[in-house]
């Protein structure tokens, strides 16, 4: 319509037009026969990824000669939303800060020996989402976006596609082989990436019973935060954000006592917290909610920690209490101390979050 009102005006430019006009009908078939992104039906078979994968490990291994020891210990440090545009300005800020122009800089993971790219992709979105991609580098298979622990033939807030299209993760794997294993967090610990470690939800939102719709419930699909401790009940290092996930709706909260949107949620009542604590009294357990409480462990003492020391999201670093709230690298350490005691190893999870909250929010300083 637009090009017609210009013609009717301008009869002069008749031809420029007429080629504007085959332009635009030209790319109108094009995108209009396109429609709707079509992904093959073989995305949703959990072997489809996971044959994929073997094979391009299998090829990897022969382009040269490879270390293949098998390593008795893994840490996966997930920077969340830390692509290359992110860690360009990390290392061109690192080296104004030290004077320089910054392109010159390396940060340490530019030293290592390899490294790689990854596609990033849901199966239904090729903008992704934590939940899709954490089981993507998790349980190794592909899944559709906010989808955590499920393969991609499970359907977004769908209770009933739940069942038979679980995918257990490398931590799952982990424990299985007698390893110790834990989850270290900035963000709550039933998240979207902590909680495809050990989790299946068609719903990344379902953190508690009290964000899961009537007809979920009632066809009996469970909330996140119940799935930390009933999926591998015996995770040996839990630490994060998320105390009001865990309590009975109103309880008020250890450290913002009083202030209701810090309060318990969960509408069933249950207490996962002292539940964990009473499944755990005959073993070296223990809960804690604080730095103090942290960094007072003796970790060849504990076996087993459950640490929440925020209702929610921890806070950003450059805007914590460093008196109460213990920095990620304190966290990583004692993690480390606990879990390496394991003589048949351990796998960690470390996640950070505040890269892709701060990139969405431009403040940048805190991420």
């Amino acid at each position: 319509m637009l090009w017609l009102c210009r013609a009717a005006r301008q009869p002069q430019r008749d031809n420029n037009m007429k080629v504007t006009t085959l332009l635009i009908i030209c790319s109108g078939l094009i995108f209009g026969s396109l429609g709707k992104p079509q992904f093959p039906e073989r995305e949703k078979d959990p072997n489809f990824w996971n044959l994929g994968a073997q094979q391009t490990l299998s090829e990897a291994l022969t382009l040269q000669d490879l270390n293949k020891n098998k390593a008795n210990n893994l840490i996966l440090f997930l920077g969340d939303g830390m692509g290359i545009p992110t860690v360009t300005a990390a290392r061109i800020l690192k080296g104004q800060l030290m004077g320089q122009s910054g392109e010159e800089m390396q940060l340490e993971m530019d030293k290592f020996p390899f490294v790689s790219l990854a596609k990033t992709y849901n199966t239904n979105a090729q903008v992704p989402d934590s939940a899709g991609t954490a089981t993507a580098y998790l349980c190794g298979v592909k899944a559709n976006e906010g989808t955590v622990g499920v393969s991609a033939a499970a359907v977004r807030s769908q209770c009933n596609t739940t069942q038979g299209n679980e995918v257990t993760s490398i931590l799952r794997w982990a424990k299985d082989a007698g390893k110790s294993v834990g989850i270290v967090t900035t963000t709550r610990v039933n998240h979207a990436t902590p909680s495809a470690a050990y989790a299946h939800s068609v719903d990344r939102d379902w953190y508690s019973d009290n964000e899961m719709p009537p007809e979920a419930l009632e066809a009996g699909c469970r909330d996140i935060a119940r799935q930390l401790f009933e999926n591998i009940p015996n995770i040996d290092v839990i630490m994060g954000g998320g105390r009001k996930y865990m309590f009975p709706k109103n309880m008020s909260d250890v450290e913002y006592p009083g202030v209701a949107k810090q309060s318990g949620l969960r509408k069933d009542g249950r207490n996962l917290v002292e539940e964990w604590k009473d499944k755990k009294k005959d073993k070296k357990g223990f809960y804690i909610w604080n730095k103090k409480q942290l960094l007072s462990l003796n970790p060849n003492n504990v076996d087993y920690l459950l640490a929440l020391f925020e209702p929610g999201d921890l806070m950003y670093d450059l805007e914590r209490n460093t008196e109460t709230d213990p920095s990620l690298t304190e966290m990583v350490e004692v993690a480390i101390k606990i879990l390496k005691r394991n003589p048949r190893g351990f796998y960690l999870l470390v996640e950070v979050t505040s890269i892709r909250k701060c990139r969405a929010t431009t403040c940048c300083q805190t991420s």
